[in-house]
């Protein structure tokens, strides 16, 4: 019997059920809510320990190649195969090895790339390679590491040979374990097979566990969430104080803006390199980009492109004035479940008016919290704040779309009436009496609207790698070439990000009269304003504040992407209602 190679003929007929990659039941066994979040979701991320086990698998990935291996028959081409006593996985004997090898078979419904096969004659012993130690366990190895060595032993009795053990090969210990393919052992794995493909099928997410040391160094722990769901779920055994904050306070990566127009974004080696039109340039390093924004006439060149789709980084098109026009992307949305989901809350009037509601309440409440810091003790202010209080509890309970909108509107006149008074200085050339847009009148509009693209841009991304549909919000209804789920995202942010960041450049001299040009229909930012304002953006996204409802640190980029989180968990029944973020 020859390999499928874990590959589908492209002439034949489909497989009756679809493959699941062994990798992928070891996750499972190790904890069924990973298993399920990468096959049944399609999620992954990386992290420093994946990183690490990429690195530390160098050898054997690229020795073959994963193509074919021959059967135990003899056909095949024979790739991958070379001989020697020993490598560093201590081969015994005189074995023949044959290193990154693809195995299938449709009756098990596995696929599976096996690290290093060693083979004499009909028996085949399969060896995995893992990064870390030994284990401190009686049987020297994890479960997940057992199961995941008999299921390639499996695909190999499948394929033909004999295989009655396995090893796995702990590199930080330069150690090999045996693992005996017995009875037990096998009719484990073949259970927990099943497991899965149940699991899979009833489209329901197992519940995250609980207080559990596998979360902290799972990479999936920012996505899955497990202490904030229990929380929010209203779980009686965690409590604020007891959620973990199991990911960094910050990106390492950072955006990177190119506004300087002719310059072309081009790739060398493991770099970025951006080519000004006076003949320099200066490099960035592609592991230190999150995403990258552009202005204006900023060419990017193929190979660029392709090599950010390859790591998971966007490339935003901006207009030169800063209004966001498009997004190149990696593949995103597969979690086909969520987006169904997302589709069934928005068709429901009760669902879809439940997060509006929040929303609205969010903001308000946000807004009225910068007023009261920033805009004095005048009976203005004061008269504002009262009014922008009624206007969040009117929200909370509101049942009817338009009165919603009504609502938000009215807070909103309530809150910009006000603005001038957190603005220190002399400002009445520019005339600022309130929001005004396309064009701005003055250079305050000028900066928020050019610090609103920017959120908008950052929530973009936010909404699209969580895999939700960018153009279905619940408060902002879809319209064509809208975003209308990142501006519902947005929201809450508004003011502590976008607005803080316009009184702190206007308050501080960052930003001044200078930095206006003033066109026949209205104001626009000078080049050297569009920068200052681009940095004091960058370091306000940067700067921590603890969420209120999950009681840790984080910066406001994390927390931006961890409330997209939040509102999939929402949609996808595993938390009651949307935590709209609140600061005190």
């Amino acid at each position: 019997m020859s390999s499928n190679a874990g590959e589908q003929n492209a002439e034949g007929p489909a497989p009756a059920r679809d493959l699941i990659p062994v990798e992928r039941l070891a996750r499972f066994a190790y904890c069924r809510r990973l298993g399920y979040m990468e096959q049944g979701q399609g999620e992954f991320s990386h992290n420093e320990l994946t990183v690490d086990g990429h690195y530390q698998h160098r050898n054997v990935d690229k020795s073959a190649g994963g193509r074919k291996m021959a059967d135990a028959d003899g056909r095949g081409d024979g790739a991958g195969k070379e001989k020697g006593g020993s490598d560093d996985a201590g081969a015994e004997g005189s074995a023949i090895q044959a290193h990154s090898i693809m195995l299938s078979d449709d009756r098990l419904g596995l696929v599976g790339k096996l690290d290093m096969v060693e083979m004499e004659g009909r028996v085949a012993v399969p060896v995995e390679y893992k990064r870390r130690t030994v284990p401190e366990t009686p049987e020297r190895t994890n479960p997940e590491h057992r199961v995941q060595v008999c299921a390639q032993a499996l695909l190999l009795r499948a394929n033909g040979y004999e295989c009655t053990r396995g090893a796995v090969y702990y590199i930080g210990s330069k150690q090999r374990v045996h693992v005996d393919i017995d009875d037990r052992l096998v009719a484990e794995t073949l259970q927990l097979l099943d497991d899965f493909r149940s699991v899979l099928a009833s489209g329901a997410i197992p519940p995250p566990l609980e207080d559990s040391p596998k979360c902290p160094p799972c990479s999936l722990v920012g996505i899955c969430l497990p202490d904030e769901v229990h929380l929010l779920a209203a779980d009686p055994k965690i409590t604020r104080d007891q959620v973990r904050r199991m990911y960094p306070l910050r990106d390492d990566a950072v955006t990177l803006y190119v506004q300087e127009q002719g310059a072309r974004i081009t790739k060398s080696g493991e770099r970025l390199v951006v080519k000004r039109t006076d003949g320099s340039s200066q490099a960035v390093r592609l592991i230190e980009v999150s995403d990258v924004a552009v202005y204006g006439n900023v060419q990017v060149t193929t190979q660029a492109i392709r090599a950010m789709c390859d790591r998971g980084i966007p490339v935003c098109f901006m207009s030169y004035g800063g209004w966001f026009t498009g997004m190149v992307s990696p593949m995103a949305g597969r979690n086909v479940d969520l987006r169904t989901a997302q589709h069934r809350a928005f068709a429901s009037s009760g669902s879809s008016i439940a997060i509006a509601r929040q929303i609205v309440h969010g903001k308000i409440r946000n807004s009225a919290t910068l007023l009261r810091r920033n805009g004095g003790k005048g009976d203005g202010v004061a008269q504002a704040l009262e009014q922008l209080d009624g206007l969040a509890g009117r929200a909370l309970g509101e049942r009817r779309y338009d009165a919603l909108l009504g609502i938000e509107g009215l807070a909103a006149r309530t809150y910009f009436g006000q603005f001038r008074a957190m603005l220190k200085g002399t400002w009445a050339e520019f005339d600022f009496e309130g929001r005004n847009r396309r064009p701005p009148r003055d250079l305050v509009n000028a900066m928020l609207s050019f610090l609103y693209s920017m959120l908008v841009r950052d929530a973009t991304v936010a909404v699209s790698g969580v895999g939700l549909d960018l153009h279905l919000g619940f408060l902002h209804r879809p319209k064509h070439g809208k975003p209308a789920l990142a501006l519902d995202v947005i929201e809450e942010f508004r003011p502590l990000v976008a607005d803080s960041v316009c009184i702190t450049c206007i308050n501080g001299g960052v930003v001044g009269p200078s930095d206006a040009v003033r066109t026949g229909v209205g104001v626009n930012l000078t080049p050297s304003g569009r920068k200052a304002v681009i940095e004091a953006y960058g370091r306000r996204m940067d700067s921590q504040v603890i969420h209120p409802l999950l009681g840790y640190a984080a910066s406001y980029r994390r927390i931006l992407e961890t409330q997209a989180r939040l509102l999939s968990r929402h949609l996808t029944g595993e938390i009651p209602s949307y935590p709209a973020f609140r600061t005190r």
